[in-house]
């Protein structure tokens, strides 16, 4: 697809709010996304996580979503969802803590950028790069001065989109992201940093 195709994909980002639950259902399918998982991959230990994949999980990120709390944002072509991308204070995912790859790299305070699920009609299209954008826009209201994420860099072509779901290393440089820190070959560490001078 040409730079100018994707130009003409006019996407309209929307946190996800209880009112917003049925847009969400609707993107995600009966299969929650991916596997059960409803967005609970990263909120809690692997072994309740796989005793929870399916309709508990469902329950579980409806609660979350339910209360408040904002864990994301959808993208929407023609008022239909199509696109979503997962983020929150980084405390929000404890799992984060106990991986080797992706431990903290300071005491920093940052948002996450975890997951991203694009419909798959709409793959392929840059929504991912302008899912990210907004998801910045959306942690800057929130005061969060730097987002982080955890990419995908591979050298070997196109992989299958159930192991790109944290994002492609590209569509983060295109966003605006650098990378800060690679304890795999595959996988570094990519950060947004909100300076004054994007704030004003």
């Amino acid at each position: 697809m040409t730079a100018t195709a994707k130009a003409r994909l006019k996407l309209e980002f929307q946190a996800l709010a209880p009112s917003r639950w049925r847009d969400l259902e609707r993107l995600f399918g009966p299969r929650g996304a991916c596997g059960g998982c409803w967005c609970m991959w990263w909120r809690m230990k692997r072994l309740e996580f796989k005793m929870r994949k399916g309709e508990k999980n469902k329950k579980a990120f409806r609660k979350i979503v339910a209360s408040g709390e904002v864990p994301g944002i959808i993208a929407y072509s023609d008022g239909e969802p199509v696109g979503w991308c997962a983020l929150a204070p980084r405390e929000k995912y404890p799992i984060l803590e106990t991986s080797r790859v992706m431990a903290p790299v300071d005491t920093e305070l940052v948002w996450s950028v975890t997951c991203f699920f694009v419909a798959k009609p709409f793959r392929g299209k840059g929504i991912t790069c302008q899912l990210l954008k907004a998801a910045v826009a959306y942690a800057q209201t929130q005061g969060a001065r730097i987002i982080e994420g955890y990419p995908v860099d591979s050298k070997k072509g196109r992989l299958p989109d159930v192991f790109v779901y944290t994002g492609l290393a590209p569509a983060f440089r295109s966003a605006g992201f650098v990378e800060v820190l690679r304890r795999s070959e595959t996988r570094p560490i990519m950060r947004y940093t909100v300076n004054s001078k994007r704030r004003s």
